[in-house]
């Protein structure tokens, strides 16, 4: 049985995803943040001062995809990166006073999406559950 793009979930996954994503572009385009670049902040916002390996775990990122983002941040001045003097194998990836600052530009940005998505709070978390269990599945299954 072949189903069209509107029938697959991997399509309603996928246009989600889009629709998700140009609603964030504009309130990033104003922090000069694209959306990789903004998970990252978020998760140093979140816990400052991670390794590579952390954060490439915590995003679901290989390193080949997460350094060259934060290498771009790093330019910027939002984030430092250092080599761990316990292990010059780990390199510790920290805030600037320039990327703690851009934390209080941000607040509303979550606030904002959740408005456009219709949802409760209570509904998006039953969602992102729903959701993060299908990966986890998904990722188990391969």
């Amino acid at each position: 049985m072949t189903l069209s793009p509107p029938d697959m979930l991997c399509f309603a996954l996928y246009s989600a995803t889009h629709a998700m994503q140009q609603v964030y572009k504009p309130l990033l385009d104003q922090l000069g943040l694209t959306y990789p670049q903004y998970l990252l902040m978020s998760a140093l916002w979140t816990q400052d001062a991670r390794t590579v390996g952390a954060l490439g775990r915590d995003l679901a990122l290989e390193s080949n995809t997460l350094t060259p983002l934060i290498k771009r941040l790093e330019v910027r001045g939002l984030v430092s990166r250092q080599r761990d003097r316990a292990d010059e194998r780990r390199v510790i990836v920290r805030l600037t006073d320039k990327g703690h600052e851009m934390q209080a530009q941000a607040r509303h940005i979550a606030a904002c999406v959740l408005d456009q998505t219709g949802l409760t709070a209570e509904q998006a978390q039953a969602l992102r559950d729903q959701i993060n269990d299908l990966s986890h599945r998904l990722r188990d299954a391969g």
